[in-house]
């Protein structure tokens, strides 16, 4: 499938056309996994066990986890004879134009399931156009995942550390590699009690893993006697004294604005009166987020927040969604219920540690053409048209 064939008409109907056409006229089933379940069990077998214990699950009894993918409670209602021959899948961000309603979800340590870790994910975005966000914990430094992406969209995450040198560096550094956008943070401010790791006694932190944007960075080796390379469990103990800051208010958020001319996405809001208070401080938008269901058991299900939150304030900013996300009619639906761009997951990273770039690239494929080809199974020929009239609440129902 050339470049081309990748952006325009039918993206859904050209992916599985080929492999219809291999399976046909070549005998040639597909080596990569079709659906999220084989794929997250083919990934698994070749995973460590760090891995495994870091990437899979969630919090506590990971109830928040298993309920951020119950999207069925929405149902989807298609539309007949609508003209769907030339769908459209870009969007507006932050007023620019996204060749797709998807972006990569900042997940750290990528390293552990793949060595090339988040410059494989990188290749692999910018092969398809599809943003790019990359965390504060990832394996390779911004500069060297800016490099990777060139010209495709990228924002940075960003984790706001209590050594308020390292939190400006970290600011400053991102604005001059070409991120366009700093996604901050604020549903972390302290560790959520994960049992996978716990039972296994493994942090991967305290063995360097994630340390990429830290070691390389010049504030933070000025606050350690020996560089990284020479003590590197001097440099974690001090990652981990200065990494987040419990202590932050939404009055703190003026030292981000006044740092950074870049815009801000707030990521983990659940409340619309935090939405609210978001874009009174400032924010260019918010996202809506469980972090993945690792943070806090029991809690409300991104899928549920996002409804309310766009009442509050989605005339006013732009409002993204993660957490869940495992299919293509996944994504029609949060945009469905108000979302401006929806954020891929664990399905990205299951894809890394099948087959690293290649897995990722597939992924992306796999799920923009299941979203474009639920658009228009739809009756829905451009991707800023989903709007609430193409879902009902099964309650209502």
């Amino acid at each position: 499938m050339s470049d081309d064939d990748t952006h325009g008409e039918q993206f859904g109907v050209k992916q599985i056309r080929e492999v219809y056409r291999r399976g046909m006229f070549d005998g040639e089933t597909p080596d990569f996994p079709v659906s999220f379940e084989t794929l997250r069990e083919e990934a698994t077998e070749r995973m460590s066990w760090q891995a495994q214990a870091y990437i899979h699950g969630g919090a506590g009894t990971e109830e928040t986890f298993e309920r951020n993918k119950e999207f069925s409670r929405w149902r989807i209602v298609p539309r007949m004879l609508r003209g769907v021959a030339d769908r459209d899948l870009s969007v507006d961000v932050l007023d620019e134009e996204h060749a797709y309603p998807l972006m990569i979800t900042p997940l750290g340590v990528q390293g552990l399931v793949h060595e090339e870790g988040e410059l494989a994910t990188a290749r692999a975005a910018a092969d398809l156009d599809v943003p790019f966000v990359l965390s504060s914990l990832s394996t390779r430094s911004m500069e060297e995942v800016a490099d990777a992406l060139g010209d495709t969209p990228k924002w940075f995450q960003y984790y706001w550390s209590a050594d308020r040198d390292v939190a400006a560096s970290f600011l400053d550094r991102a604005e001059e590699a070409g991120y366009e956008a700093i996604v901050l943070t604020v549903d972390a401010p302290t560790l959520g009690w994960r049992e996978r790791l716990l039972s296994k006694g493994y942090y991967p932190f305290l063995d360097g893993e994630g340390m990429g944007n830290y070691f390389s960075d010049p504030a933070f080796r000025e606050s350690l006697d020996e560089p990284p390379e020479e003590d590197p469990e001097a440099a974690v103990d001090r990652f981990l004294s200065v990494f987040g800051d419990a202590s932050l208010t939404w009055d703190d958020l003026e030292f981000v604005f006044e740092r950074t001319d870049l815009p801000v996405i707030i990521k983990g809001i659940l409340h619309p009166e935090d939405a609210r208070k978001a874009v009174e401080a400032g924010a260019a938008g918010v996202q809506v987020s469980t972090h993945g269901g690792r943070q806090i058991d029991g809690s409300i299900s991104a899928i549920e927040a996002l409804p309310e939150i766009v009442e509050e304030v989605g005339d006013e900013t732009t409002v993204l969604f993660d957490s869940g996300i495992r299919r293509g009619e996944h994504a029609f639906k949060a945009l469905a219920l108000g979302a401006d761009s929806v954020m891929l997951g664990r399905p990205f990273v299951y894809g890394l540690a099948h087959s690293g770039q290649d897995g990722v690239e597939q992924v992306l494929r796999n799920t923009l053409s299941q979203l474009d080809l639920t658009m228009g199974l739809a009756g829905i020929d451009a991707a800023s048209d989903i709007d609430s009239e193409a879902v009902r609440d099964e309650k209502t129902l």
